[in-house]
Order: structure tokens, then C-alpha cells, then sequence
């Protein structure tokens, strides 16, 4: 009986190429050897997934395989039902293919996200007079500020990060759980895949320092108790390149 390949993935004899890519991961992943061990029938059912796909696949032997049929003459050499599970596909290959790096090796570490500084609060006590008419005062805010030294990169002035030994530099160690294959972000260099020998002096390697700023504050006339001022960006220094956070001046 002659095989109808679009009907082996469900797929109608117009179909795109990501349509017909998409149902054979759908059904690669239900009838995988790996996944139905000892079954037959599922060894069988992805044999022919495998060979139907690797023909629909292809745009010059769906061509043919369209003009003429699986026994029409076409000439769909190069893969044979017979070549092992799907010609080597294994389970771990095709949930790679789905969900990328998450099931795959991985590829090289990733630099760290930027986070925004942390919102700062200032308690300041005011006259009446002060509250009626407004003016200006000065108050003197600690908080973390991006390191003058390394200008938040942690690293002391004319060394390089090197590779994490752990990962090798991938950001990712590879685990396998059962049949699958996967990563999760190295705790030894926290997924950057480098790590620092030679921390900034000044900072430690944090990034940042606690330093006493001097601010000028405007207080509006007829400010009532309870009110809030913000000052924008001037709260404590992002890290990895985020924004600063803001003061809120109460």
C-alpha cells in the first residue's frame, strides 16, 4: 500500500514548511523510541514520521514525491526507513530543536541583566514658615553609588575577567534528568561565564560604594504634612548598567 506521507504528519498537501515542521515535533515527541521503550507499534509510527518528514522537508523531493508518488519513479535515495531511530534523531535532539538553549548545550555566558537602584526614603522636618513660603534646604543622603574606580564593572583597573572554570565559560551546566537533556545557570559565576580573580580595591568587586551625598531640595509653598517630593535618579546606583532609583523626601 502506498504511504501518504501528508497524511502520516496530518498535515494537507498545501501545507507550509513550518506547518509541517511543527507536526512532526508534535509527533516525533509522542512516538520517540526513547519515550516508548519496548514498543513496536511506536518504533514503527516514528520510522514512518522520520521518512515522511525527511521527504516533506525537502523541496525538491516533495516535488517529485508530489509529481510522482513514493513509488512513481521518484528517487528519494539518501534515507532509509531503516536507518535507526529517524536516522539518529534522538529524543534530547528534537527538544532542542523545540526549546533551544533551555534543552540544548548552551551557548556562551550571557552578561548579567541591568537592575534598576534600589527607591530611597529622607524624613525631613521643616519650620511653619518654612511650610508656608517655601524655600530651600540641604540634606545630606548616604547611599550606594556607582564605584569611581572600575565604574561598576568590579574588576580592579587593567585585568580581564577570565573563563569560569566550572562552566568553561558557557554561562550553563549541562544535567540529565532521565531522558532529557538539560541546563541550568551556573552558581559559580551566576551564568556570566567568567569570573573575577582581581575585585576592584575601592569597591571589593561590588560595584558600587556607600558614599554621603549633598542634596538641594526645593520645598514648594503651602506644602502640607505628608507630602511627598521625588527626586528622580537620585536614589542608589543601578547595577550592571540600570538606572538609578529615585528619593522620595518626606
Amino acid at each position: 500500500m502506498t504511504k501518504d506521507y501528508y497524511q502520516i504528519l496530518g498535515v494537507p498537501r498545501g501545507a507550509s514548511e513550518q506547518e509541517i515542521k511543527k507536526a512532526y515535533r508534535r509527533l516525533a515527541l509522542r512516538y520517540h523510541p526513547d519515550k516508548n521503550p519496548g514498543d513496536k507499534e511506536a518504533e514503527n509510527r516514528f520510522k514512518e514520521i522520520s521518512e515522511a518528514y525527511h521527504v516533506l522537508s525537502n523541496p525538491q523531493k516533495r516535488s517529485q514525491y508530489d509529481r510522482f508518488g513514493r513509488s512513481g519513479g521518484a528517487d528519494f535515495t539518501g534515507f532509509s526507513s531503516g536507518e535507526g531511530f529517524g536516522g539518529g534523531v534522538s529524543f534530547a535532539d528534537i527538544f532542542e530543536d523545540i526549546f533551544g538553549e533551555f534543552f540544548s548545550g548552551g551557548s556562551a555566558g550571557t552578561q548579567p541583566r541591568p537592575q534598576r537602584g534600589n527607591d530611597l526614603r529622607y524624613t525631613l522636618e521643616i519650620t511653619l514658615e518654612e511650610a508656608a513660603q517655601g524655600g530651600e534646604t540641604r540634606i545630606k543622603v548616604p547611599r550606594h553609588e556607582t564605584c569611581p574606580v572600575c565604574s561598576g564593572r568590579k574588576i580592579a583597573p587593567g585585568y580581564q575577567p577570565t573563563p569560569c572554570p566550572q562552566c568553561g565559560g558557557r554561562g550553563k551546566v549541562r544535567y540529565h534528568q532521565g531522558f532529557f537533556t538539560l541546563n541550568r545557570t551556573c552558581l559559580y559565576c551566576r551564568g556570566s561565564g567568567t569570573i573575577i580573580q582581581h575585585p576592584c580595591p575601592e569597591c571589593g568587586g561590588e560595584g558600587r560604594v556607600l558614599q554621603q551625598r549633598l542634596l538641594t531640595v526645593k520645598i514648594p509653598p503651602g506644602i502640607e504634612s505628608g507630602t511627598r517630593l521625588k527626586l528622580k535618579g537620585e536614589g542608589e546606583a543601578g547595577m550592571n548598567g540600570g538606572e538609578a532609583g529615585d528619593l522620595f523626601v518626606v
